[in-house]
């Protein structure tokens, strides 16, 4: 787990440095994400990462804080607005100290577990590998929306390989949770890294191929990017069907921004 917890931790540290200077005002900056201020995208991030904390140390705590937050609530919109308000009743200064000390609390906990431990969620559990590969995608997909309402050009890393990773392996995800037919013929997907290296999965025969830039695929496959708005080449309709509808998160279906809308 040494590795993973060390691209977590600068994952954090990478969007740490883009929002420890604002002001008042750069806290409620609105992000392209259903509207949400910078100070919302970091509340969720705080609070998801003290709950996955939990649920890699004290998997009681966390099925208890599970209990809590889905009282009386009928969606993930309601649990999602109570846990902005968390963050939104503190001073600037208290969120960013309550999110460093969650997110230092989740990568010792992280250090302390063999990559194949459980750890329960609120789907389905995962391993340890898994969690800790979720909060990399989370951290950097919320870090996009932060970026992009701060008008800032972000360059990809290779932390990316594990977001690609994630995309990948929600292939059949993306349909099932739309209640589509899981496609029987495989997808190939070949990025290059920021680092140009070749990152390659799936059948080097397969006649749908996804290919282009690591970065514009996880801004794919994180919502953050319409399709149409990167250089990715797409062929086949299967390949087509997937990046339209592609989703690395757990939760209900979302769709991407429409052509235009998010543009790097």
């Amino acid at each position: 787990m040494k590795s993973i917890c060390k691209d977590l931790a600068d994952e954090y540290a990478a969007l740490d440095d883009l929002v420890k200077e604002l002001d008042d005002d750069g806290w409620q900056t609105v992000t392209p994400f259903f509207n949400w201020t910078i100070k919302d995208e970091i509340s969720h991030l705080a609070y998801f990462d003290k709950t996955a904390c939990l649920s890699a140390i004290d998997q009681k705590g966390f099925a208890a804080e599970v209990e809590k937050i889905l009282e009386g609530i009928t969606s993930f919109d309601d649990v999602f607005r109570n846990v902005n308000a968390m963050g939104n009743a503190m001073s600037d200064a208290d969120l960013l100290a309550w999110w460093r000390k969650e997110r230092a609390a989740l990568v010792a906990a992280f250090e302390s577990l063999k990559p194949d431990t459980r750890v329960p969620w609120y789907g389905p559990s995962m391993s340890a590998r898994s969690s800790a590969t979720a909060r990399i995608m989370e951290t950097w997909a919320h870090g996009q929306d932060v970026a992009d309402a701060l008008k800032i050009n972000r360059p990809g890393t290779d932390r990316l390989k594990h977001i690609a990773f994630l995309g990948v392996s929600t292939f059949k995800w993306s349909f099932k949770n739309r209640d589509l037919a899981i496609p029987e013929q495989p997808v190939r997907v070949v990025l290059t890294s920021p680092s140009d290296a070749l990152w390659g999965w799936g059948p080097e025969d397969a006649d749908n191929v996804v290919s282009g830039s690591a970065l514009d695929f996880c801004l794919v496959v994180t919502q953050r990017r319409n399709p149409e708005d990167t250089g990715l080449t797409i062929q086949g309709g299967i390949a087509e069907q997937w990046m339209k509808i592609a989703q690395a998160f757990a939760g209900p279906p979302e769709d991407a921004p429409a052509p235009g809308v998010r543009k790097s």
